[in-house]
């Protein structure tokens, strides 16, 4: 297991497929934000701050990530190589591709937005996941407590987590609408479909050769 916990097992392919996933997720964040029809739970959160402050959306990303990060000093987390990536690419790959994309687009154009940036979001979660270099802060957060209270269920976790910051997120401006129901319905399934596919597989240890027979006198 510890070959799998840093860059000593196959480290090219994944930390091509770590950064490809983070990438491919800012870009779906982008996608999603720019069809204007409701984001996810942590984004509608991010897109709040970032209206209430002024500050980049790329940039609320990257602070939050690390505030949440800090929260895992008491649940006993160790981040990875990909935990750190995390907070800091999505963001800055969100602030780079926002300005590509023009705000105002027919409704046609907004639903292929949506549902092209839920879908490379799926793909990219199974990606970075797979990489085995270290999950997200807020996913982290999530089998961190479970870990500390293992009473708690890793849905009820999750669902807690996500309503709380979802409910935060539109008091404070964030945007909610049928984008928001959707990736809730539809990121599990996607995440499931794309994960096996991408993970990179566990070294082989050699079994032990066993100790010859010894000599009959």
């Amino acid at each position: 297991m510890a070959a799998i916990g840093n860059l000593r097992y196959r480290p090219a392919r994944r930390l091509v497929q770590l950064y490809a996933g983070l990438v491919l997720y800012g870009v779906s964040m982008t996608l999603m934000i720019r069809s204007g029809l409701g984001l996810d739970p942590w984004d509608v959160f991010h897109q709040g701050v970032s209206e209430r402050t002024g500050l980049s959306f790329g940039t609320v990303t990257i602070a939050v990530g690390a505030l949440v990060l800090l929260l895992w000093i008491p649940l006993r987390q160790r981040p990875g190589i990909g935990t750190v990536s995390n907070v800091v690419v999505i963001g800055l790959v969100v602030d780079a591709t926002l300005p590509l994309l023009p705000q105002e687009l027919p409704f046609a154009a907004r639903v292929a937005l949506l549902a092209t940036g839920i879908v490379a979001n799926g793909a990219a979660t199974g990606l970075y996941i797979g990489a085995r270099l270290g999950p997200g802060p807020r996913d982290g957060l999530m089998t961190g407590f479970v870990a500390r209270r293992p009473g708690f269920s890793i849905r009820l976790v999750r669902t807690t987590i996500e309503v709380t910051v979802l409910a935060l997120g539109w008091l404070l401006g964030g945007k909610v609408g049928v984008g928001t129901v959707a990736y809730a319905l539809t990121i599990g399934p996607l995440t499931q479909l794309f994960l096996p596919r991408v993970t990179v597989p566990q070294p082989v240890t050699p079994a032990p050769t066993p100790a010859p027979a010894p000599a009959t006198p």
